[in-house]
Order: C-alpha cells, then structure tokens, then sequence
C-alpha cells in the first residue's frame, strides 16, 4: 500500500481530503511529515473524501479553501470522515454590498509567438474546424435532417476532402412554445448565433418544416448572417412542406443537392498559421469530485492564465457553481461596471430557480457527493479555480455571441447542465472546449473539439481511450500545477491545428440543449 497521503488547500483549513485510491481504512496513522501528522483515521475514508484535522465544535464553521464551506451539526473528533450527513449548508451569499473591482489583478505578462494552423473566416474569426452545419428551425425535422446528413456524409464528403464534417444542429425547439413570452429570446439568439460559429466558415443551411412558429426569417433575419462570405444574397432555406417535394425521397434529394454549393466553397479553404489570441475557449467542468478542485481545474486555471497572456479568450461559466464565490468575481471584475454585469446575471438567474422552487442546492449530483462534495458551496470553490487569476474583462448573457473586441477571461452567464453550457458556450462563438471530469463522462460536442481532463490517475487508467489529460498526476506528486496548464497549453494548439481528441476518434458528442426559461404551451 502507498504511504497515506491527505490534502489540504489551505493551511488554516480544518478539513482535508484523502488522496489515496480507494481511501483509508479505519486505524491508518498519517505519517510524519505530512499534513495531519500523528492523526488515526476513526473510520474508513473513501478517496476525495474530507478528513477533521481538528477537533470542530457543533456550529463551528468546517473550512476548505480558506473558507466555510458548512457547519457541524454535531462535534466531529480528529480523524472523522466529514460527511454531508454531519453538515449544514451556509446560506447564499446576498448579492448587495458585495465588493466591486476591489482586487483588479495586474495585467499578465503578455505570452508570444504562438500559433496554430486555423481556418479564417471572413469576419476575421478562426475556426478550429471545417465543418458543414445544418440548422433546423424545428425539432419536426430531425429524423429527415439526419438521414440527409448521413447520406452527404456517405456520398458527398468523400468528394470534398478538406471538410471536416457534417453537423445537424437538433434541438428540441421551435414550435409548441410561447415563442413571444419574456425568456423566450434566448432558446432563439442561441440558435441563431450556434449557426454562425467559427467552426462552421459562415456557411448557413437552414432545413424548415413549413408551419413551426420559428420560421427561418425569424430565426435569421434579414443583417443576421454574412450572406456575402456565401455568395447569396436572401436566405435560402429547404422546406419539407413546399408543394414541389412528392414523397419523402424528394425531401432527401433537396437537402443533398443543397449542401453542395456550401460544401464546394467549405473545401476551397485551408489551414493558415494564425497567432494563438485566436482561440476562443470555453472551460467546463461535469461528474466533478472533490478532486477536481485540486489537480484538474487548478491545472485549467493555470491554461487560462497562459491563453489570456496570448490575447485569446477563455469562457467559464455555469452560475450555480461559481454563485457562493460570487464575492470573488465581483472583487476580480476589470471594472465596477463588469462587476455589477456579474450580479445583474446572478440574480436574474436566482429568480429563475425562485420561480421553480428551487434553489442553487439541487445542483450537487449523487456522484458529485460520492466523489466528496458535500455541498454546493465545496463544489463552486473547486468550480471557479478554472478562471484562472486574471482580470474578468466582460460578461456574456446566456445565447449571445461574443463580440470581437470581447477579449481575455470572459464570465458567460450559463446554467450548470453540462449540455446546455456547452449549447450556450458554442454560441458564444466557442472553437475549442475544455472539459474535466472526476468521475468521469464520455461527453463530447460534434460542433467542436473537447480535450477531456481526468481529475484522478485511477479514472485516466480505466478510460484511458477517453481522457485526453491525466491531471490526477497532480496529486501523485509527478508534475505541478503550472506544469499541466503549459501541458494543456500546448496540447491545445495541437487540437486546434487538427489533432484529433478521443471524443472526436470515437465520434461521441451530446445533442444540443437549448436553455429555454419560456413556457411551453
């Protein structure tokens, strides 16, 4: 057996996490030199799971990361496993009087003369991928959308040898919703802006049933798309319902004879050297563990920093998992008016869970906890190392797309559901995805790569044709912190340039969720 090893965050902490895979057994002795020194587990400790280092009283504050992340219902002896069932939850954090651009970091030393080979689009933005997309305006057309696609992918794309791709963009929208209620733009500018992603060279396919209440010109109206970069001048978009299509062959044959044109100029193009502030990455974290905040989002965190220092853009989002360090963003905003953009968003969406009723507590999964997360509070204090430390520079509302002068570390306003803030990241203008994982999911996006990071060696050992990065490495002591984010860091510009990521070998990807806090009717 290796020697027992516990971890600590901080050094006034009074809890610590064990490292071990497959925990402690009760009886093991923490060694000299190591944190909790002397001490002699009570019980059994499953791997990420807390350890008192101390005594604490009932009521007394159980601290992790320098700060309370619960307190105790009853007196927890030395060398107890620290467990939800011996805790309560703090109560959120009030949103007023919260610290605005109180800590404004120094501006990093800028990182240059990194590239990657991109596809550059006529508005300047990079692509990652070559991809042809097929927006639908409804989910009616799904099942015809992807038996087109199929048959492109069969018979077109070996013709065209420098696409990528063929992606239908399904969802579950489109008719059958109040489509004129408050909240009801979002599911919409969503869609709209996923159509016009970096990954996608400004084609526009639009596939349409006829009598859905998103019809395409609302979908794209008219200044919404670059018709120029596609050689069109009105939207064209293929209708199930014209009177021209006779049975379900000629629904086939149109959305095939169509995708040809996009496909020729798609195929015309090719990878350039472009400057790393290209990049335009989104960071996530899902089946997150009690690890996660120590090797794999720190080791994010630490990617952040190099590509905010190469000019580019880092997305973090999911609002209940950074809401109980909502102190830490506000006081890290670039200015007052940022800072206040970050509780605009944060308590638009605590009205939203009010509305459910609800609060930010129904997010902590049962894996999350069997991972060692007892709470909501100890997973947003191990979610938002993965910002880095730089200055927030904007705020992005959920389903708007980033603006070009929108650069450096940006908070985009998202729900926590893996699938939905991937959906709302690729909006944003997203050509590159960052995804850790403790307990691990074969999560992928068939619109852009994600490099998947595995919080634990045992979990990278297991799926170890499924995880692109071991940052359980970091806890093993064989690598730092710093060392994995310039892994990552040069990993990235690999991916971008075309390397394949496993999600991408095994062609696994997740529909697209689209966030709709609008009723259906």
């Amino acid at each position: 057996m290796t020697a027992p090893l516990l971890l600590r965050m901080h050094p006034e902490d009074n809890v610590a996490i064990v490292a071990n895979e497959g925990g402690l057994p009760a009886g093991t002795v923490i060694e000299a030199g190591c944190v909790g020194a002397g001490l002699i587990l009570r019980e059994k400790v499953p791997q990420g799971h807390k350890v008192s280092l101390q005594p604490i009283e009932a009521g007394q504050a159980v601290r992790r990361y320098q700060v309370p992340i619960a307190y105790a219902l009853q007196q927890i002896e030395p060398g107890r496993w620290v467990h939800e069932c011996l805790l309560r939850m703090p109560a959120a954090c009030s949103l007023e009087g919260l610290p605005l651009a109180s800590a404004i970091r120094p501006a990093l030393e800028p990182l240059q003369g990194h590239t990657f080979e991109g596809y550059v689009n006529a508005d300047g933005s990079v692509g990652t991928r070559n991809l042809l997309a097929i927006t639908t305006t409804v989910q009616c057309v799904a099942g015809v959308v992807d038996i087109a696609a199929d048959r492109i992918r069969r018979e077109l794309l070996p013709l065209y040898p420098q696409v990528d791709g063929v992606v239908a963009l399904e969802h579950s929208y489109g008719c059958g919703v109040a489509i004129d209620a408050p909240g009801a733009e979002i599911p919409i500018r969503t869609l709209r802006h996923i159509s016009l992603n970096p990954n996608f060279g400004g084609e526009v396919m639009v596939v349409s049933l006829g009598c859905e209440k998103l019809q395409p010109e609302r979908l794209l109206p008219a200044g919404s798309i670059p018709m120029v970069a596609a050689g069109q001048t009105t939207l064209h978009a293929v209708c199930l319902q014209d009177a021209h299509h006779i049975g379900f062959a000629s629904m086939i044959d149109d959305i095939v004879l169509s995708a040809r044109p996009h496909l020729e100029r798609l195929n015309a193009r090719r990878r350039q050297t472009v400057p790393a502030s290209a990049l335009v990455v989104g960071v996530q974290c899902g089946g997150s563990d009690a690890l996660s905040g120590v090797t794999a989002n720190p080791a994010v965190g630490a990617l952040a920093d190099l590509l905010v220092r190469a000019g580019a853009t880092v997305m973090f989002s999911e609002n209940t998992e950074v809401r109980d360090a909502v102190d830490q963003l506000t006081a890290r905003a670039a200015s007052p008016e940022v800072a206040q953009a970050i509780v605009r968003e944060l308590a638009w969406y605590d009205q939203y869970l009010h509305r459910g009723q609800v609060d930010r507590s129904a997010n902590t999964t049962p894996g999350n906890k069997a991972g060692g997360l007892s709470n909501i509070v100890e997973k947003a204090m191990g979610s938002i190392v993965k910002s880095g430390s730089a200055a927030i520079s904007h705020v992005l509302p959920p389903g708007e797309k980033l603006r070009p002068d929108q650069r450096g570390l940006v908070f985009a306003a998202t729900p926590a559901s893996d699938f939905i803030c991937g959906t709302l990241q690729l909006a944003a203008g997203m050509n590159l995805h960052v995804f850790t994982t403790g307990r691990g999911t074969p999560y992928g996006l068939q619109a852009c790569p994600v490099v998947k990071v595995a919080t634990r060696t045992d979990l990278a050992r297991r799926w170890h044709d499924l995880m692109d990065v071991n940052a359980g490495r970091i806890a093993d002591g064989q690598i730092s912190v710093e060392q994995a984010g310039r892994e990552l860091f040069d990993l990235l510009l690999e991916v971008a340039s075309g390397k394949r990521t496993w999600a991408e070998h095994w062609k696994l990807h997740n529909a697209l969720v689209l966030f709709n806090p609008a009723p259906i009717t």
